[in-house]
């Protein structure tokens, strides 16, 4: 009995293999501690068998030292695919640290070692929010379907600009903060105005003591505008969401 084996998609799975269990290691949903190592690898593996017959269909087998090289150029693919997702979902998480940061609940603050946060209590909410619209509305498949079209855009083993990684990563960078601002930044301007009045009230009347009772009165505004804002996180979710696919798919 023969046995023949078609190393054009044994490597060209391999590959797409370690391109994708790197991006699932950072990239969000995906990244959470409660998910084991294990089923990270297999998912990433999974998806490669699954994607193989068409990413390998213009592959060709390399010798052991371009292989290799070629295993180090999927890995940092994966991981700045990954961290360009993670940026993208990293600014819902910056507008809950606003959010604690000018309603005073960053005396609270605590790292929580599995989904890798240090923030106060709207920073987790608003991370945890996000993680569970993207389970909740399916926004996890249209990543998934972002990574697998990234092969279009970048095929496995073949050249590309070292340089358009960086460039990404910087814009990604500008993108977060702006996009932070933009969700909270209505809440922002009120805790600020609240402020303002609270010291033209110290001027006006300073027995009144107004910065004591500024606390109970800023806490109040955060709970109540606050709770309006997390009914909007569902539309900026899913707006994320698309913003992350485009992005793998080299739109964005």
């Amino acid at each position: 009995m023969d046995l023949s084996i078609d190393f054009d998609w044994l490597e060209g799975t391999m590959l797409a293999g370690v391109r994708m269990v790197a991006f699932i290691v950072v990239a969000p949903p995906f990244s959470y501690r409660a998910f084991p190592a294990t089923t990270k690898a297999m998912l990433g593996m999974g998806l490669a068998l699954a994607a193989g017959p068409h990413v390998t269909s213009e592959y060709h087998a390399l010798a052991t030292g371009p292989f290799v090289m070629a295993l180090v150029v999927e890995l940092l693919v994966g991981l700045a695919l990954g961290f360009l997702v993670y940026l993208v979902f990293a600014a819902v998480q910056s507008a809950g640290a606003l959010i604690d940061l000018f309603g005073g609940f960053t005396l609270a603050q605590a790292y929580d070692p599995q989904s890798m946060v240090n923030g106060a209590q709207f920073t987790r909410l608003f991370q945890m929010t996000a993680l569970a619209l993207l389970f909740a509305s399916g926004g996890y498949q249209l990543i998934i379907g972002g990574l697998l079209r990234s092969f279009d855009a970048i095929p496995l083993a073949g050249a590309f600009d070292l340089t358009a990684p960086v460039a990404a990563m910087v814009g990604g960078v500008g993108q977060m903060f702006l996009s932070s601002l933009q969700i909270a930044g209505p809440l922002v301007v009120v805790l600020f105005l609240a402020d303002v009045g609270l010291g033209l009230l110290t001027r006006v009347a300073p027995a009144l003591n107004a910065f004591q009772m500024g606390f109970p009165i800023k806490i109040a505004l955060t709970v109540v505008f606050a709770g309006a804002l997390f009914m909007a996180l569902p539309s900026v979710v899913s707006s994320l969401t698309n913003d992350a696919a485009n992005v793998l798919m080299g739109r964005g």
